[in-house]
């Protein structure tokens, strides 16, 4: 590395150890692996950091900007690294994004939560840049650990700055969601890809008492939590522990539902109609609340699509995934009661509404309340208790 380079000597970096550790993402026994593995050696030229609270990409280059691209490294926030699949030319954001490095503070509170030691076999799931893969060679040894990236061209380039960084994790080329068998078992199983559904192939890989951490969520919304589940006998168990959002494990990704194949040219017409005292803001609440999980986990197969409010009236949407039947809640900006229409097999605002009754008799709880069990048949979720569990 160039003295301009060197992790050491930049005040950014430093600053984000130590904002890190005051945040409690970064515990004592991961602080070396932090300073010795250097997002920055990771990252491509080109990058976009990710406002997330504006939901919006600005374009970073270091040929043009070495300092703010470096700021960029040394920033708490997602950087995407690729667009579209690959597909995306140009200097500015594409449509999708599709690979990219995570908030450092996500990734060493997920890391912590997996607990690997020096000689634990980990297999990890999305190696993107190549930075966690990375973290987890330097902790366990890079001949205990297994990557596993769907695109070729981001496993190659992750896989040049490892070796140019003196580190040899095996990298492999495939899909996800079958793990990788060959140099199984292992002891854990990590995934920086959003999952709907945890794999059999992972459970069946993982040593009785190994442990899998990935971000899970359902369809309802794009926001995951992380899960952390002990795997005994291909089954595994365990509690959520905090939302995040992750880029899903590509291959399953749910296509944008079509509006029009869902509501006939004749818009509400026909629907059945009613009112609701549910208020608005309990669906626009931010990112990251808990009740849009919950309702995931409450009402099965089901898409939720909040739209801007316009001249102080605001429609969120909900639409099956196994028929055509879909509901619209039409809040008015003043109104204490707003109106609902729904339509088809299913009367999927009553069952958005008795889930969102039962999360508030039960407190409001948050995710770390919830957990989710996975056997061959399926999965199920659970408030407290796993005992008390029901399919999601």
């Amino acid at each position: 590395m160039t003295g301009e380079d060197a992790a050491g000597s930049r005040p950014g970096r430093e600053r984000l150890g130590r904002d890190l550790r005051a945040a409690g993402a970064l515990s004592p026994d991961w602080a070396p692996t932090f300073a010795a593995v250097d997002r920055a050696a990771f990252l491509p030229d080109l990058v976009w950091p990710f406002d997330i609270a504006a939901q919006t990409s600005a374009t970073v280059d270091r040929a043009e900007d070495p300092a703010g691209w470096h700021a960029t490294a040394d920033r708490d926030l997602p950087i995407v690294t690729q667009w579209d699949d690959g597909d995306h030319t140009g200097r500015g954001p594409g449509r999708v994004a599709t690979s990219s490095s995570s908030m450092p503070s996500v990734v060493y509170r997920m890391l912590r939560e997996l607990a690997p030691d020096e000689g634990m076999k980990v297999l990890d799931v999305g190696t993107g840049t190549g930075e966690t893969a990375a973290a987890l060679s330097h902790r366990c040894g890079a001949a205990r650990v297994t990557t596993v990236e769907v695109d070729a061209s981001v496993s190659r380039r992750a896989g040049a700055r490892l070796r140019a960084l003196g580190l040899a994790p095996r990298t492999v080329v495939g899909d996800g969601w079958e793990g990788y068998a060959a140099h199984a078992p292992y002891d854990r199983v990590l995934a920086t890809v959003g999952l709907r559904a945890v794999p059999g192939a992972w459970l069946a890989q993982v040593r009785p008492g190994g442990l899998i951490v990935a971000p899970w969520g359902t369809h309802y919304t794009h926001a995951d939590a992380v899960v952390r589940l002990t795997v005994h006998a291909g089954r595994a168990s365990g509690r959520f522990s905090r939302p995040v959002e992750f880029m899903k494990l590509r291959g399953r990704r749910l296509p944008a539902r079509d509006h029009g194949a869902y509501v006939p040219a004749g818009g509400l017409e026909g629907a059945d109609v009613s009112s609701t005292e549910v208020p608005e803001g309990e669906f626009v609440p931010g990112r990251y609340a808990a009740l849009p999980f919950v309702l995931g986990l409450r009402v099965r197969d089901c898409v939720q699509a909040v739209a801007d409010r316009r001249d102080g009236v605001r429609p969120v949407w909900f639409y099956d995934l196994s028929d055509r039947s879909w509901a619209c809640v039409l809040f008015r900006e003043g109104e204490r009661e707003a109106r609902v229409w729904q339509s088809g097999a299913r009367r999927l605002w009553e069952e958005v509404e008795a889930a969102y009754r039962w999360w508030t008799e039960r407190g409001r709880p948050g995710h770390e309340r919830f957990g989710l069990s996975v056997t061959p048949e399926g999965q199920s979720a659970w408030f407290d208790d796993s005992a008390e569990a029901w399919p999601v």
